[in-house]
């Protein structure tokens, strides 16, 4: 039987708290807000616009690359 690195059970354990936290966006996820949307491109769009900013916190620049 196959196994997993311990960096691979890591992933998965982040991966599954974004998942409960919200911030992975599932194909249950994808259809509910397409359907409170009446399936229209421009109001799926907008919400995704309005939503974004606050779930996803861009990095911080630490100057390093700079």
């Amino acid at each position: 039987m196959p196994t997993i690195s311990k960096r691979q059970y890591d992933e998965y354990l982040r991966l599954c708290r974004q998942r409960d936290e919200g911030r992975i966006l599932t194909p249950d996820g994808l259809h509910f807000i397409c359907e409170a949307n009446g399936y229209d491109p421009e109001k799926i769009g907008k919400h995704f616009l309005e939503v974004l900013p606050r779930i996803y916190q861009p990095p911080v620049p630490t100057g390093e690359n700079e």
